[in-house]
């Protein structure tokens, strides 16, 4: 649904210009050095291998509050390849993100007692924990930290500060945090999100990161949007080896990070340093660590993998089965169908209009759909309208579930008027609105959730009361007006904090269009602290709610993202334009959110506002087709942009997505990989190229899984694109018999007319496709068939890939429940015999569904032999069987040097079973005119 503050006018942007010459919050300037930072007075080990000391403030100050006294520091070796440094209060309890919302080990409980300062402190101290591969270091005064990588003695992070340094000494308090660290000059960084970035996905020195959760559209480059995700990842170049970390800082308060290239800087409005770090050394070690510490990506059902249609302004229940009819009437492909708040009576929660989507015909819709294997999912917001006939209000005063302000629950307005906000830190708000999701169930059986506005996004500011005399909203104009008597609110160091962070891109108090920021959670918990885990605890709500429902695995789409929230739901990257800007703006936001461990993630393909051009649609479509979560969604007053508008439009879509659904056994075993390791589904290039330095930066292309490359046009009356191919040796997936090779790495130039989308595969490779369809449901039947790619014309060579099928309704993804199989295929050529086969693991669900293989094609083969001497499982193919075995000439795109000849291999019309172990073996030998066995 469209943002309340959808772009920034042009007084806003010349305040933001102005705000900048004049040095304030603008991480161009030479930042102010605030205080002498602090002393370490005493530090001793713990039972458990760790270290406690403490500090205490070398020179007070007053700029931005009191310097907080003393300090606790804290410091473990978690695992191997993880070590926190924590450093708080050392006199009573700050705000920390919840450990039942993330749950971790606590730090050492605060000491009554505080260790007298030593005579002689030790300047400089190092410590490291046998087997980990990080090592902490210190300094005592002024205190400042390292962290270091065992085996190279490469400094990771360093908080000390000289008088060289932009940036100054540690200061801590109440309302200010600041810390910093330096940075290598080639140091490549990626994340601190969630934000939309024009530079691509490499953060770019002096650009604006600010990270507190906003309702302000996405249009808006370099600003704090729907998430927060304090981490970065540090890619590094060393003598040609490459080396990855990754840094969190684990606070929900609002921040400013300034990065100048060669340090980093965060400026905290509150709660504590929490820092973990993660060793790496690989970008994929980087995400297995850093996800097995937030919480692993969450399963995603098979039909969530297919394409999604939605629109706000689908009126009435006919318009909804009209756009069905006209997917299958173009044959273009659609899993899920979706209602925005359409189906709602009155913008109201959990409810249905009985004049547009009256009830029995809803579910004879649902039960229509449902039979073929579509699905349906409707949008809920937060905020529940204050209506005393609204039973879902009605049962929320009843069990005392909102949030509060002044000890009455705070007033706001979104859609439906006036509203109170959910208070998901509260037990009993989440059974509540469990209770909630199941009353709608039962009367609406719906396939996932769409939680949106869960910044949450307020129409008002401030202190609010419902005007009387008056209609609000008033039924007439945009609908996102305040229309509530409202005064801001100013009166506590909530609402007006010393420092400002740059909230929204322009200095906006905190509590601007949100809830107020002196507003109460459960147990005393300010919104100030909470604010940025609003969206995040409300998806665990709702995940757990869904979980109960029927047993199946639960689809929630969520706009607000917190560290942690892709365990629990998939996130779109809100209200974009349609522009030429936005389609390349979207393939990095998707990169940012695979880093921060939410793999399940899109954009609105083809923008949600305005219309898009007809050929910007056909670009977005070849690209939207390859977002691990693919919806074509638009804005109620844009023109309708479904896929079938358009004829052209149409026929980009039956290719792209037609090849979308050939690949979702692959996409769903990359799900798999998610879920058990936190690999992210689309991910950069440097993932599988780390040591190749030219793709650090590269934000036009993206990988699916390791291998799978997607080139796409993304300018403006272009038909052909200039693509980069990493070194090695890549095949294009929609004409095999095009193949790319390069030692060195080769920028090409494609062929892009409008239809065509550019999709390569790697070396090394065994990727298991499907015949595709119309639904994902029967898509999933069709034989199987397998590409192994070898590296063109090699002699000796290897591939690999696997599959993982299993019970997509199951709430686990997992091998060992007797629903689930998993298959290794490998290939070899060695001296002209190939081999393909296959390890099967728990077999018995692959063989229920009666799932097989009908063709394997074999790429980059030596091109002086033929294929002959067919062998499965041992047996020779004879004359008598139905098997086709043939030899294609490939034609290659080099680098120069010795030109290679290479031929691919195709086996037709097995029957191998997906369940059972298999292995295929022939011979290349010289040529002869026959290429079929009869």
């Amino acid at each position: 649904m469209v943002s309340p503050t959808p772009f920034l006018t042009l007084s806003s942007l010349l305040l933001v210009l102005l705000l900048c010459t004049a040095g304030v919050n603008s991480s161009s300037t030479p930042p102010t050095k605030i205080g002498n930072g602090y002393r370490l007075i005493s530090i001793e080990g713990t039972p458990d291998g760790g270290l406690v000391g403490h500090l205490v403030v070398n020179q007070k100050n007053n700029i931005y509050g009191p310097d907080i006294p003393t300090l606790q520091l804290s410091v473990k070796h978690e695992t191997h390849d993880r070590l926190r440094v924590h450093i708080t209060d050392a006199e009573k309890q700050r705000w920390e993100v919840p450990y039942n919302l993330l749950p971790r080990e606590q730090p050492p409980a605060l000491k009554q007692t505080i260790g007298r300062s030593r005579k002689s402190p030790i300047t400089v101290s190092e410590t490291e924990y046998p087997g980990s591969e990080l090592i902490f270091s210190y300094t005592t005064d002024p205190f400042g930290f390292a962290v270091k990588r065992k085996s190279n003695g490469q400094t990771l992070f360093n908080s000390s500060s000289d008088e060289s340094d932009p940036f100054g000494n540690l200061v801590f308090k109440d309302q200010y945090l600041e810390i910093s660290t330096k940075l290598p000059n080639d140091a490549s960084l990626y994340g601190l999100g969630e934000n939309t970035q024009p530079h691509g996905i490499k953060l770019y020195p002096n650009d604006p990161y600010t990270l507190y959760t906003t309702d302000i559209s996405a249009i808006n480059v370099n600003t704090d949007l729907y998430g927060s995700h304090p981490v970065y990842m540090d890619l590094r170049n060393v003598d040609g080896k490459p080396y990855a970390h990754s840094v969190l800082l684990l606070n929900s308060n609002g921040m400013d990070v300034f990065y100048r290239g060669t340090s980093l800087t965060y400026k905290v409005i509150g709660g504590v340093f929490d820092f973990y770090f993660f060793a790496g050394p690989t970008p994929l070690g980087v995400i297995d660590q850093y996800t097995s510490f937030i919480g692993r990506p969450a399963p995603m059902p098979y039909w969530s993998l297919g394409f999604h249609q939605c629109r706000w302004g689908y009126h009435n229940l006919s318009v909804v089965e009209d756009v069905v009819a006209n997917y299958q009437k173009a044959q273009i492909p659609l899993d899920v169908i979706w209602n925005d708040d359409d189906h709602m009576d009155g913008h109201k929660d959990f409810t249905l209009n009985p004049i547009n989507y009256p009830h029995p015909k809803l579910l004879a819709f649902l039960d229509k759909i449902h039979s073929i294997g579509m699905k349906y999912i409707v949008l809920i917001d937060p905020g529940i309208a204050v209506n005393s006939s609204y039973g879902v209000y009605q049962r929320g005063i009843s069990n005392d579930v909102f949030i509060k302000y002044e000890d009455e629950p705070y007033l706001a307005q979104v859609w439906p008027g006036a509203v109170y906000f959910p208070d998901f830190l509260n037990p009993k708000t989440v059974s509540w609105w469990g209770d909630e999701i199941h009353r709608f169930h039962e009367l609406v059986p719906v396939d996932g959730l769409w939680i949106d506005m869960n910044e949450a996004s307020n129409f008002c500011s401030g202190k609010c009361t419902i005007p009387k005399g008056k209609q609000c909203p008033t039924g007439t104009g945009p609908g996102w007006d305040c229309c509530l008597d409202c005064k801001n609110i100013t009166k506590t160091r909530w609402d007006d904090p010393p420092y400002k962070i740059n909230a929204s891109g322009l200095q906006k108090p905190v509590g601007f269009k949100t809830i107020a920021t002196s507003a109460v959670h459960y147990n005393g918990v300010m919104e100030y602290d909470a604010h940025s885990l609003y969206g995040f605890s409300q998806s665990i709500a709702t995940h757990k709610a869904l979980q109960g429902l029927e047993g199946k695995r639960p689809f929630i789409l969520s706009r607000s993202t917190y560290v942690g929230s892709g365990q629990y739901a998939a996130h779109w990257t809100g209200d974009n334009q349609g522009t030429w800007e936005n389609l390349r703006y979207s393939i990095s936001t998707m990169l940012n959110f695979g880093i921060f461990g939410v793999p399940m993630v899109g954009s609105d393909i083809c923008g949600f506002y305005p219309q898009p051009t007809e050929e910007l649609c056909n670009r977005w479509i070849e690209v939207g087709a390859f977002y691990p979560f693919s919806r074509d969604h638009a804005n109620y007053y844009s023109p309708r942009q479904e896929l079938y508008q358009w004829k052209s439009v149409a026929e980009s879509a039956r290719n792209a997505l037609g090849m979308r659904y050939k690949l979702l056994p692959y996409l769903y075993t990359l799900n798999y990989e998610a879920h058990i390791s936190g690999a992210p589904i689309a991910r950069p290039l440097f993932f599988s190229f780390p040591t190749y330095t030219e793709v650090y930066g590269l934000s036009t292309q993206f990988l699916l899984g390791s291998s799978l490359m997607v080139s796409p046009v993304l300018e403006q009356g272009k038909s052909e694109v200039t693509a980069l191919f990493p070194p090695g040796s890549w095949y294009s997936l929609f004409d095999i018999t095009q193949a790319i090779t390069s030692k060195g790495g080769l920028n090409v130039t494609l062929d892009a007319p409008l239809h065509v989308v550019n999709v390569h595969l790697y070396q090394n490779t065994i990727l298991p496709m499907q015949q595709g369809g119309m639904i994902s449901k029967e898509a999933r039947k069709t034989p199987f068939n397998l590409i192994v790619t070898f590296p063109a014309g090699v002699s000796d060579g290897e591939a690999r890939g696997n599959l993982f099928i299993d019970d997509d309704e199951l709430p686990e993804m997992k091998l060992g429940n007797g629903y689930s199989t998993y298959i290794d295929f490998y290939a070899t050529v060695t001296k002209g015999a190939v081999k393909v086969w296959s390890e099967v693991q728990e077999s018995k669900f692959a063989l229920d569904q009666g799932l097989h293989i009908e063709k394997i094609s074999v790429l980059g083969l030596d091109g002086s032999g033929q294929a002959s001497a067919l062998e499965i499982d041992g047996k020779p193919v004879t004359g008598a069987s139905n098997i086709e075995l043939s030899t294609t000439k490939q034609n290659v795109l080099e680098d120069g040097g010795d030109k290679v000849k290479i031929v691919m291999v195709e086996i037709k019309d097995l029957s191998l079973d997906v369940g059972k172990n298999f292995a295929i073996t022939w011979k290349m030998g010289p040529k002869v005119e026959d290429k079929r066995i009869m």
